[in-house]
């Protein structure tokens, strides 16, 4: 069996990661960055998604020597200009937790109405081979923010995030719920095609 590495510390993301590939049939071994020796990460210095998840992917192949994915994610307001976008995780600070994040959000869109509070989640998936190679795919859920968190599932930002079509929050559906909808779970669907072909010529 093949070696994945998925380049994260974010056990919930690793493990979201993990589900949705397992769940798709994909014979590989799948690691989080917790599970390999520790090196020195890149700083995601990159404007877009698409760039940070670049990053992450490159140094975790270049290290380990295994494929790598790695993801960029975050959530995207509308009336916020697309913010926090790739600030997401340190949205209130560099030491931001989930709870600090959520509560400068909710600050910043009191006496919103809900016709206002329209948002997407982004994904950005990266999908580096050591020997060089690299692809990128990019998966979005549109929905709007609700000023009353709720649900206990999930992480970041889920439990004000209604998805279009929902009347529950991201924090509100179960795992296999939130993977079937999801940025993340739409990201690695198109990621695995290309996974597949990869893992099938590093096998040969």
């Amino acid at each position: 069996m093949r070696t994945v590495v998925v380049a994260t510390h974010n056990h919930k993301k690793s493990t979201e990661l993990q589900r949705v590939i397992a769940a798709e049939g994909l014979q590989a071994e799948v690691l989080g960055l917790d599970e390999l020796p520790a090196y020195p990460e890149p700083a995601e210095t990159e404007t877009s998604f698409e760039g940070n998840a670049l990053i992450k992917a490159r140094a975790a192949a270049g290290i380990t020597g295994y494929l790598a994915v790695a993801d960029d994610s975050g959530l995207a307001v509308d009336l916020l200009n697309g913010m926090p976008g790739v600030r997401s995780a340190r949205w209130s600070g560099p030491d931001a937790s989930d709870a600090d994040n959520l509560n400068l959000l909710l600050r910043q869109l009191a006496d919103t109405d809900e016709e206002q509070r329209t948002a997407r989640f982004v994904c950005a998936m990266a999908l580096v081979a050591p020997d060089g190679r690299e692809w990128v795919v990019r998966g979005e859920m549109l929905g709007r923010l609700v000023l009353q968190p709720r649900g206990s599932n999930g992480f970041g930002y889920d439990p004000m995030f209604v998805a279009n079509g929902q009347s529950r929050t991201n924090a509100e559906l179960t795992p296999a719920e939130k993977d079937a909808i999801s940025h993340r779970g739409k990201a690695v669907r198109s990621m695995l095609p290309l996974l597949r072909e990869v893992l099938r010529e590093t096998a040969g």
